[in-house]
Formats: C-alpha cells, structure tokens, sequence
C-alpha cells in the first residue's frame, strides 16, 4: 500500500456565529431535528477576515444514537465586501450533561465533546478564488445561543509534489 504522510494543517480563519432559539420540527424518523438559524457573526483568519450574515442556519439532526449529525449553510462577507458561500456537515458528540451544561451558559471545555466539521467554500470573487480549491476541517465549540469554530485548511505535506491538477497546497 502506498506510504501516506500526514497532510499540512493551516489557520484559515477563527469564527463566531451568534444563533436564534432554535426551531424543533421534531421527532422524524431519523432523530430529532432542529434548525438553527444565523443572526450573525464574525470570521477572521491570517488572509481573511470579515462579517457572517444573518440568514444562514444549521438543519441540524439529533440521531437516534446520541450524535447530532450538522447540515451548515452560511454565507460570509469579507472586509473587501466579497461574498463567500460556506458549506459544511459535521459531528457533535455531547452527552446529555454536557448538553445541558452548555444550555444552562457554562464555558464546557472542548476535552469533554467531540465536534468537528468539513467546511467546503465557493466564490465568485477573484481574490478568493483559492477557496473554491480548498478543503477545511473546523473544531466547533457549543456555547449557549452561539457557536465557534476554528477552520484549518487542508495541506499537501511541504516536501510533497503538487496533486497531479496542479492544486497548490495552501500559501
């Protein structure tokens, strides 16, 4: 089997995303889903930095063995006044303590849940189009009526050749 190394991790950008109650549907047969909507927030990153918008929201599912499965579109607007669409799913593992730690306003250190995305992103703006090339992983942290995450883009190891597209690890 081919011998992998482990990919290149770096800083796309730290955010915080202020929420609304959320909207329970209910029980369907999947789990429990709830939808989160964006009031707003802020993003800011070595090369990008800027405001999230209101409208966008999390169709989050709570499945029957205790995960909640995340369903994230959100659209972000630069200093520069570019926009950025955001896509990710991910997984929050949280037990029913830590869930009613976080409702109740506590600061739950992220050691005890489990809550990582996979962010995607696509623009039409030339000085962002490296995003539309670029895959992200992103540490959520659950705060009462918000959320946080730090992004990383994804990297070929520094003494790895180019993928055979020509894609650029990350500058």
């Amino acid at each position: 089997m081919t011998s992998y190394r482990k990919p290149r991790l770096d800083l796309l950008f730290d955010m915080h995303a202020d929420l609304e109650t959320p909207q329970v549907i209910g029980a369907a047969p999947a789990g429990q889903r709830q939808i989160f909507n964006v009031k707003g927030g802020t993003f800011e990153g070595p090369r990008i930095k800027g405001t999230v918008l209101p409208g966008g929201a999390d169709w989050m599912l709570m499945r029957t063995d205790g995960s909640a499965q995340l369903d994230v579109r959100v659209t972000l607007e630069t200093g520069d006044g570019a926009l950025i669409y955001a896509t990710y799913s991910g997984l929050a593992i949280l037990s029913p303590n830590v869930l009613g730690r976080i409702a109740g306003g506590e600061d739950v250190p992220l050691a005890e849940y489990y809550f990582y995305t996979n962010p995607m992103f696509q623009t039409g703006a030339e000085g962002y189009a490296w995003l539309n090339q670029t895959i992200a992983i992103g540490r959520g942290k659950a705060l009462g009526g918000a959320v946080e995450y730090r992004v990383w883009a994804v990297s070929n190891p520094a003494s790895e050749p180019l993928a055979p597209s020509g894609h650029q690890n990350f500058p």
